[in-house]
């Protein structure tokens, strides 16, 4: 009588995100890795971080979601559409779960030098999807400002890249002793950028013709402290810019009604 078969070792590592990441961090220099973030001011690109299965996972789950997307314009500044970690929670639970990788905090921590905590539960930017999926969608130059009391980390995955859009950057915008540093990049599949949002000065170039771009971001907090006049401000900027009010403020009735 035959044996079940197991499953690869990679198949079982894409089940499991925590391993995953384990197994991709295990492979990497953090020294090296903390010393180009540092002298980048904030600021790291890997070409290569999850494996194809881990990557397959994440592309699915987006294709799944596009029907959920909101999209949204705001002239001259940015045209496309957004899934919420509301979402998510209900419909892909494993980007939940990798997001909550304690072997992926780990090695942000590392990088970062700062002790990270997740975002809090009514953060719909926790971990969220953002799509370009018509031509000349676009975001314009911004910083991820942070309305948190303290800093607040990107963690961006390429995702879908069958585009000519590029993540363009400009570093040290901030520090005055040293000269602004331009760059671009097309993040690979399962890639990864950090950056400190309030240091980094970026966008995203315009989407063409039969082109498709999708691109998940975790993002992580050394204060999950907010003032309330900065959490108005927080949730009608998500509200109006990114998710609609109502996968806003969804979370926040749900705290209301049960008294969390």
């Amino acid at each position: 009588m035959l044996s079940p078969a197991r499953p690869a070792p990679a198949r079982a590592a894409a089940a499991d995100p925590d391993r995953t990441v384990a197994d991709c961090v295990g492979r990497l220099d953090a020294d090296r890795l903390r010393g180009d973030y540092t002298r980048q001011g904030s600021f790291l690109y890997l070409d290569s971080f999850l494996p194809p299965d881990a990557h397959a996972k994440l592309a699915a789950a987006a294709r799944a979601m596009q029907a959920d997307l909101n999209r949204n314009y705001l002239p001259g500044h940015k045209q496309g559409g957004s899934v919420s970690r509301h979402t998510i929670d209900e419909q892909a639970p494993y980007i939940a779960e990798l997001y909550r990788s304690k072997a992926l905090i780990g090695f942000l921590e590392k990088i970062t030098g700062d002790k990270l905590m997740l975002s809090p539960d009514d953060d719909p930017h926790a971990y969220a999807l953002y799509y370009y999926t018509k031509p000349g969608d676009h975001i314009g130059w911004h910083y991820d400002t942070s309305y948190y009391d303290g800093r607040r980390y990107t963690l961006l995955f390429g995702v879908i890249d069958d585009s000519t859009c590029r993540l363009d950057y400009e570093l040290h915008t901030r520090n005055p002793d040293v000269p602004d540093e331009a760059g671009s990049v097309q993040i690979a599949d399962g890639g990864i950028v950090l950056f400190d949002g309030d240091k980094l000065r970026h966008r995203v170039t315009p989407l063409g013709q039969n082109e498709m771009r999708v691109s998940l971001t975790f993002e992580y907090v050394t204060n999950p402290g907010m003032r309330p006049w900065k959490r108005f401000v927080s949730n009608m900027k998500d509200a109006i810019a990114y998710f609609g009010f109502r996968q806003v403020f969804k979370q926040l009735a749900t705290r209301r009604a049960t008294g969390l």
